[in-house]
């Protein structure tokens, strides 16, 4: 399923499977984490990576999973989960209903901020803070480095506003499965938004948790708000009608 793709690059990205028809993909660049939610009639992709030929990359990669028809859900508008979301079209897109805004509002400033940064850094991935999540290495993914890629992407904006408040739930029906998208409340950024998979004990909850290095404060952080948000996640896992959450899947993860 992984290793090289049909135009002999070695595809960036990993699955592993956490319960059944409930999976993570694990990329080299910037060491994020995506997910894929399987029903029976629709399956849902949680973040759709950095910019357009990452996405495209997510985007076989699912194919070669599944072939239902694709939702998909943002935990935030940071570039490296969102920018890629053009590799879905027709797809519909859920995000929390400040992301779209927060998108518009910083797409650009964003673009040209890691795009100087990768042509400084010499394309390796390093994110700047000392942290070499993915450093030296792309992971083959595009055949245009980071930057120019980056460059050409313009991001598609989520169509789906849902979970206005926080602890605002909205259910998304796949066939035989209910995945249920929530609001946590201001933390990474003031619009995150959680996937929960209750059937089969799984939370997917964006940079509201990051593993093996501390969390990432940017400008749009909630520092003050964090924990809070981070505490109704805990209580979502372990709401009465859900399987006992037993994995929680961090949006970034260092090795």
């Amino acid at each position: 399923m992984d290793g090289q793709r049909a135009d002999g690059q070695r595809a960036d990205g990993r699955w592993v499977e956490l319960a059944d028809g409930v999976l993570a993909r694990r990329h080299d660049e910037l060491d994020l984490t995506t997910g894929l939610v399987l029903g029976t009639s629709a399956a849902l992709v949680i973040d759709t990576r950095g910019d357009t030929i990452q996405g495209a990359e997510l985007a076989a990669a699912v194919r070669a999973v599944t072939a239902l028809p694709v939702v998909v859900a943002l935990t935030h508008a940071h570039f490296d989960h969102c920018f890629g979301t053009a590799a879905f079209p027709g797809a519909p897109v859920y995000a929390q209903a400040g992301c779209a805004g927060a998108l518009l509002a910083t797409a650009a400033a964003q673009r040209a901020h890691w795009v100087r940064h990768y042509r400084d850094s010499g394309d390796t991935g390093d994110t700047g803070d000392g942290d070499t999540r993915g450093s030296g290495d792309t992971g083959g993914s595009t055949a245009a480095a980071p930057a120019d890629a980056l460059a050409a992407t313009v991001p598609v904006l989520p169509d789906r506003p849902v979970c206005p408040r926080p602890g605002s739930v909205h259910p998304v029906e796949l066939g035989g499965r209910v995945v249920q998208l929530v609001h946590p409340g201001p933390a990474h950024t003031g619009h995150d938004l959680a996937a929960h998979v209750p059937d089969a004990g799984v939370l997917f909850a964006g940079d509201l948790l990051e593993n093996g290095a501390p969390p990432s404060f940017g400008p749009d952080a909630y520092r003050r708000d964090w924990a809070a948000a981070v505490g109704l996640l805990l209580d979502v896992g372990t709401a009465p009608s859900a399987v006992a959450t037993r994995v929680f899947v961090p949006g970034t993860a260092t090795r």
